[in-house]
């Protein structure tokens, strides 16, 4: 049996966004009657990516669990955020004139680090279905990150259900 299902978020503006999708997740898997099986959990946005990850109980002074926080640190070391023009190759004359007919911004095009942050993390987390529920651990979350934080803006989440 297959089951997929969509939802949206909204992610904010000038904050790299995470958003708990435990309970959509749950939910899906209840509506869709799988005992055994997997569980996608996708992103077909590129600068978005998906993790499990525990709850960390305490909070950051940004708002951001302490846990999601210092990933924040960690990939602020590894993939410095684009502050400034040519910082990064990307965007190049031809991506900003292709942005520009199709009425985006130039800033919103410089989000190469959000790239490559997603691409490094990965868009996907798959979760083992097992006896109708999750099996996320004890503490188990699962997050879908958007790190764009160029502008707010909607985003989709994906779920695919495979089982029986």
């Amino acid at each position: 049996m297959i089951y997929k299902e969509t939802f949206k978020v909204d992610s904010r503006h000038r904050a790299i966004t995470f958003h708990n999708v435990t309970a959509q997740l749950k939910e899906a898997v209840k509506k869709s009657g799988i005992k055994n099986g997997i569980a996608v959990v996708y992103s077909h946005h590129t600068t978005c990516c998906v993790i499990t990850q525990e709850c960390a109980f305490d909070m950051s002074m940004t708002g951001l669990e302490t846990l999601q926080q210092d990933l924040v640190n960690v990939m602020d070391k590894m993939v410095p955020e684009c502050k400034y023009e040519g910082m990064y190759l990307h965007p190049g004359p031809k991506a900003l004139k292709f942005a520009e007919e199709h009425d985006e911004d130039a800033w919103g095009c410089h989000n190469t680090d959000a790239h490559l942050r997603s691409s490094i993390i990965g868009r996907s987390e798959t979760i083992v279905i097992d006896d109708g529920e999750c099996d996320l651990g004890e503490f188990g979350f699962v997050y879908f990150i958007d790190f764009d934080d160029t502008r707010g803006r909607t985003r989709t989440v994906q779920i695919m259900l495979i089982g029986e």
